[in-house]
């Protein structure tokens, strides 16, 4: 990372001269990507990667985000959303959480809280929270410790694909603010797990299993 970020890099591959057996110990990536400010196109195809961290909102440059046949990548952030210039992307989408033709349920999200005055939010649990670690709301940027944590999904048309992206918001007033989710998704933000609502589907489409998120 501090190399393409030292040489100015507009084509970003950081697994390219890994061996197979490096490759699959990669299941993240670290915050220092927000640093590849100059990156155009971040090239992730066949990774083992689990989950992307919401710093790459801070890569202010990018155009092109290719995870192609990285079928365990299911958690992205919605931060990815300020990346201004993003507009070409190829991911797997039938390996995503909610993708319509296939309808894979949404991990069930920790309850709200109005502080986080006992978690360590630098060292998080990821099969619990999502992510190792939350600095600040993904929709207000304030600091998430000053406030409370309340996670919801949505999915939303992040340059060519609908993504399940994870909020991490700091009130109930910012989470009311997110944008409407894609067509053919649930329509509202929620915390995934049961069924309580169910969004528009086809006759032959399976329906989607979901708990709606309440304040």
């Amino acid at each position: 990372m501090d190399e393409a970020s030292a040489d100015g890099r507009e084509e970003f591959r950081p697994l390219v001269g890994l061996s197979p057996e490096e490759r699959r110990q990669i299941i993240t990536l670290p915050p220092s990507i927000a640093k590849l400010t100059a990156v155009k196109r971040f090239v992730l195809y066949g990774s083992n990667l689990v989950r992307i961290p919401p710093e790459i909102g801070a890569m202010t440059s990018l155009e092109e985000f290719t995870p192609y046949t990285s079928y365990r990548l299911h958690w992205f952030p919605y931060e990815i959303t300020r990346c201004p210039s993003l507009t070409r992307s190829t991911v797997s989408t039938r390996a995503l959480f909610g993708n319509y033709k296939v309808r894979a349920l949404f991990p069930q999200l920790q309850p709200s809280r109005d502080s986080v005055a006992d978690l360590t939010l630098t060292a998080l649990d990821p099969h619990r929270w999502g992510t190792t670690t939350i600095r600040s709301c993904s929709i207000c940027d304030q600091p998430i410790e000053l406030s409370g944590l309340h996670q919801v999904w949505t999915s939303m048309r992040v340059a060519t694909d609908v993504l399940p992206l994870l909020v991490n918001a700091c009130s109930p007033a910012c989470v009311a603010v997110l944008p409407h989710a894609a067509k053919d998704h649930v329509p509202f933000p929620h915390t995934g797990g049961n069924i309580n609502s169910r969004p528009p589907t086809g006759p032959d489409q399976p329906r989607a299993q979901v708990t709606r998120w309440h304040a």
